[in-house]
């Protein structure tokens, strides 16, 4: 396999679930705050500002006034914003065209027509009224496009660097929606001063990475800070969770890598050294200083993908696919 093309392979995947990510985080935050328990949570410009720091990584002030319809396209479906839906399924369906000899029939054909569908949307109806719509398909169509994945390819090292991407770009998506959450949490409390608006801030973030009601199964109580954050960074059952993330990106290094003896600056050995340490991380340690630990673990997780492209696909001096979305992960944890 060509590196260039392993690293099509690669970028197919972490778009396919960036693409996801950034579809729901649209659609849970924008319509759960209709029904929010605070002034604050039902804001527009509160929930455009939280929208816009998770998907640009954009620090909006205060006292800057947000247009809800440019907001909506600019995530949505506005081709020069390179954070946004559009763009990220435009760049899964080209990695995937590039890709074609590796991949199955039946894969292709459903990202390229869904990519002609979203291309086709109507940008009027996506800012009126077509937001839930939009989102819902978007949604829908990612995790059809990984059933696609799972049930029409060989489960072998073309296998292994797809879910590698996919389940790196579900590590640093999950990071950043808990990075936003902790955020507006702190914004919340700051002027309500109400348990229950935190609360409610822990229930949108598990609606955004598709965890509430096995969450509530597990604990059998309501999300709290605690306990939201303790599943959807350490609880390895839960298959959207940090730790579970890491697992499976061990797992999939581990095929495609050949080296017995593994260097201390690799992509393998950074893996496997966060991976160790989460296995004795207790959710006590991450609360002590929790926006300390969510920028490292961004930082380091920017710091994997650049590795692996590094060590496996050998792309260090050329065009990287993302070099704007990469800029905007490492930035979130600056605020």
């Amino acid at each position: 396999m060509l590196a260039r093309v392993a690293n099509n392979l690669f970028w197919m995947g972490r778009y396919i679930e960036r693409t996801e990510h950034l579809a729901r985080f649209l659609n849970v935050n924008y319509f759960s705050s209709l029904d929010a328990p605070d002034e604050l949570s039902q804001s527009r410009q509160f929930v455009l500002r939280s929208i816009m720091y998770m998907t640009a990584n954009d620090i909006t002030e205060a006292d800057i006034t947000l247009d809800e319809e440019e907001v909506l396209y600019n995530v949505g479906l506005n081709l020069e914003k390179p954070y946004s839906i559009i763009n990220s399924f435009i760049n899964t369906h080209e990695n995937a065209r590039c890709a074609r000899d590796l991949i199955s029939t039946e894969l292709f054909e459903n990202i390229n027509r869904i990519n002609h569908t979203i291309k086709a949307y109507s940008v009027d109806s996506f800012v009126k009224s077509g937001l839930y719509d939009f989102t819902t398909l978007v949604t829908k169509s990612s995790s059809e496009i990984r059933s696609k994945i799972q049930s029409t390819l060989l489960h072998d090292e073309v296998y292994a660097i797809i879910m590698l991407g996919v389940n790196l770009e579900r590590a640093i998506q999950v990071a950043r929606i808990i990075n936003t959450k902790v955020s507006d949490v702190s914004a919340a409390k700051a002027k309500e001063g109400d348990s229950t608006v935190s609360n409610y801030q822990w229930t949108t973030l598990l609606k955004c990475v598709s965890t509430y009601d096995m969450m509530r199964r597990y604990y059998k109580k309501a999300p709290s800070r605690k306990n939201t954050l303790e599943f959807v960074i350490l609880n390895d059952r839960c298959p959207r969770s940090i730790k579970s993330s890491l697992n499976q990106i061990y797992k999939y290094i581990s095929i495609i890598s050949k080296n017995k003896d593994i260097p201390t600056d690799s992509a393998a050995f950074l893996i496997s050294k966060m991976k160790s340490e989460f296995e004795y991380k207790l959710i006590e340690d991450i609360e002590v200083d929790l926006e300390e630990f969510t920028a490292d673990l961004i930082k380091k997780l920017v710091l994997i993908a650049e590795k692996i492209e590094d060590n496996y696909f050998n792309i260090s001096d050329a065009v990287k696919k993302q070099p704007e979305i990469q800029k905007q992960t490492q930035k979130q944890s600056k605020k």
